[in-house]
C-alpha cells in the first residue's frame, strides 16, 4: 500500500461542503467517486480539514491509501480528467504511511474577502462577500492583531455536537489530543499567529494564521469585525467576547462565500 497526499484547489460554491453526505454533491464524495473510478478501489480520502458549504480553497490537503500502480507522475492528469473543473488536483506525492492530512497538519492559513465597491461584478459574487456599506476600515485593522495568541475561542465557535461526540469517542479510546477534551478547558483553545486586514484595490481582505480553526470560527471573527467597523462594538469589546467564552457574545457568520482555505503546513 501507498499513501498518497493530494494537493487541491476547489470552488466550493457548488457543494454542500467537504465531508461526504448521501445524496448531496460534496467535495470528499467527488474526489472519491474519481479515485474509485481510476483504481477500482473503495476510499475515503481525508481532508486537512472539513471547509463548509459554499467555502473555496487554494490547497486543500488530503491523503488516501492505495495499492494502485499507477505512477505518482500520472495521477494529475488522470484526477484532472475525472474531477470536474470546479476541482483541481495540484500536486500529488507519496509520503510515509504515518502521514495524515489532518492529525499531521501544524497550522493553516484562511484569507476572506469582502468587495467593498457599490456594484460587485457579477463573475466575482460567487467568491466575495459585497459589504458596500460605510465601514471604518481603519478600525478593523486595528482590531485585527486583538485574537493573535493563544485564546479559548468558544465564543467564535459554532455549535458542533458532532465534533463533540467525536472527541468525546477518541478520548475514550485514548486516542484524544491534547488540544482537546471535553471535561476539561482545552477544546476551543487554538493559537493565532497572524492576523490582519489589507486593503487591495476595491476589496478589503482578512487573513490569518493559526494552529487551528474551530468550526465556522474565521466567518464568526469577520463578523465582528464588522460591527467594529460599524461602531457598533469597540476594540475593548473584542477582549471581552473572548473572555465570556459565549457564542452570544459574538456578531453574525459572515457569508461562506469570501472565505479560502490558503494553505496547511506541516512539520
Amino acid at each position: 500500500m501507498r499513501n498518497l497526499k493530494l494537493i487541491l484547489a476547489y470552488d466550493g460554491s457548488e457543494f454542500v461542503g467537504w465531508q461526504v453526505q448521501p445524496g448531496r454533491a460534496t467535495i470528499q464524495g467527488t474526489l472519491a467517486s474519481a479515485i474509485g473510478r481510476l483504481t477500482g478501489e473503495n476510499v475515503l480520502p481525508q481532508g486537512s480539514g472539513r471547509t463548509d458549504a459554499g467555502v473555496h480553497a487554494l490547497a486543500q490537503v488530503a491523503t488516501f491509501p492505495t495499492a494502485s500502480p499507477i505512477p505518482i507522475d500520472n495521477w494529475i492528469k488522470a484526477l484532472n480528467d475525472i474531477l470536474p473543473p470546479s476541482i483541481r488536483v495540484l500536486e500529488v506525492r507519496e509520503v510515509a504511511a504515518d502521514f495524515h492530512a489532518r492529525k499531521s497538519a501544524r497550522a493553516k492559513t484562511y484569507r476572506y474577502r469582502i468587495y467593498r465597491d457599490a456594484i460587485c461584478p457579477p463573475f466575482l459574487a460567487r467568491y466575495v462577500w459585497h459589504y458596500p456599506f460605510p465601514m471604518q476600515e481603519d478600525a478593523i485593522a486595528e482590531a485585527a492583531g486583538l485574537v493573535v495568541g493563544e485564546h479559548d475561542f468558544t465564543s467564535f465557535a459554532a455549535v458542533d455536537p458532532e465534533r463533540v461526540e467525536r472527541i468525546e469517542k477518541d478520548n475514550h479510546k485514548g486516542h484524544g489530543s491534547a488540544q482537546e477534551k471535553i471535561n476539561g478547558e482545552d477544546m476551543n483553545v487554538r493559537t493565532i499567529y497572524s492576523s490582519r486586514w489589507v486593503r487591495e484595490a476595491d476589496e478589503l481582505i482578512y487573513s490569518v494564521r493559526g494552529s487551528g480553526f474551530l468550526h465556522h470560527m474565521v466567518r464568526n471573527l469577520v463578523g465582528t469585525f464588522l460591527l467594529i467597523g460599524k461602531g457598533t462594538l469597540t476594540p475593548e469589546d473584542l477582549r471581552r467576547i473572548l473572555a465570556s467564552r459565549s457564542r452570544s457574545a459574538a456578531g453574525p457568520t459572515a457569508p461562506a462565500s469570501g472565505l479560502y482555505l490558503v494553505g496547511v503546513e506541516y512539520v
